[in-house]
């Protein structure tokens, strides 16, 4: 069955930048996440290719499946009911130049019916990025690290403000309806945002950009556990790895104790 389409639109996100609102994101990856992303008032919620690393267990982005990409798209989607849900699409579909990018999002949107999609890259993408807008699919860009390129690029904090003008502007030109600004300084971020129309949503981009977003997994400290493997602009707002941890221990040793399950827990015998 194919899911509903979400309340909020891309003319709100775009109304939210003139207001002054700020614009909150996070990724989700399936149906609860994404239904308690929703709940809360989050007004994006991004299906990202990050699902390698956090859900996957991969060490980098690069092994999605677009296939894949669908699976997750269309749970966060059927969970939504006001937010806007955007599909990260997955190397190497928008590498491979207009064409084959149209085709992989047409996809995308036909069996998720997912609000938008993400395409990672900056001026060097911005043809692809007009052939996705021309095509009807709303593109969110995405400028600064880029996590699909790491093989060539590396992690690296982007520190040439004038090519990261340059990548945000054409993008912008190229039709998309807002951009991330990934690990960029602070005051670049701002810069940008003060001259792109469309909102910039940072991470790892400091406090002036028009939104932020963060990694479900991340905010509650959910894989991990450890401080020195967390990214140092993920803010941690619930320790459930703690908590989770415990809870785990817990079931271990009352099943092994025979403390589980107990009377109440169980069904009667049969008479």
């Amino acid at each position: 069955m194919v899911a509903k389409t979400s309340a909020l639109s891309i003319a709100h996100i775009l109304r939210m930048k003139d207001a002054g609102e700020k614009i909150a994101v996070v990724t989700a990856y399936d149906f609860p996440t994404g239904r308690m992303a929703d709940a809360a008032g989050i007004d994006v919620i991004l299906v990202g290719d990050s699902v390698a690393s956090v859900v996957q267990g991969r060490p980098t982005t690069l092994g999605v499946r677009l296939e894949e990409t669908i699976y997750h798209t269309e749970m966060v989607q059927r969970a939504a009911t006001r937010a806007l849900v955007v599909a990260d699409v997955p190397f190497p579909y928008c590498q491979l130049g207009p064409e084959e990018a149209v085709r992989a999002c047409a996809r995308v949107v036909k069996e998720t019916n997912v609000g938008a999609v993400k395409i990672e890259g900056g001026a060097k993408r911005a043809e692809t990025v007009r052939a996705v807008v021309e095509a009807g699919i709303p593109v969110l860009g995405h400028c600064g690290l880029a996590p699909q390129s790491v093989k060539a690029q590396g992690y690296r904090i982007q520190r040439d403000l004038d090519r990261l003008l340059e990548d945000a502007l054409a993008i912008q030109e190229a039709g998309a309806f807002a951009i991330v600004l990934e690990c960029v300084q602070r005051d670049y971020a701002e810069e940008v945002t003060r001259k792109l129309r469309v909102p910039t949503i940072g991470i790892g981009a400091g406090a002036g950009c028009d939104g932020q977003i963060l990694v479900f997994h991340d905010l509650f400290n959910f894989a991990d556990g450890e401080p020195t493997e967390r990214p140092k602009h993920a803010r941690v707002y619930r320790d459930l790895h703690k908590i989770i941890d415990e809870g785990l221990r817990e079931y271990v040793s009352d099943v092994k104790e025979g403390r589980f399950p107990n009377d109440t827990e169980s069904f009667g015998a049969s008479k």
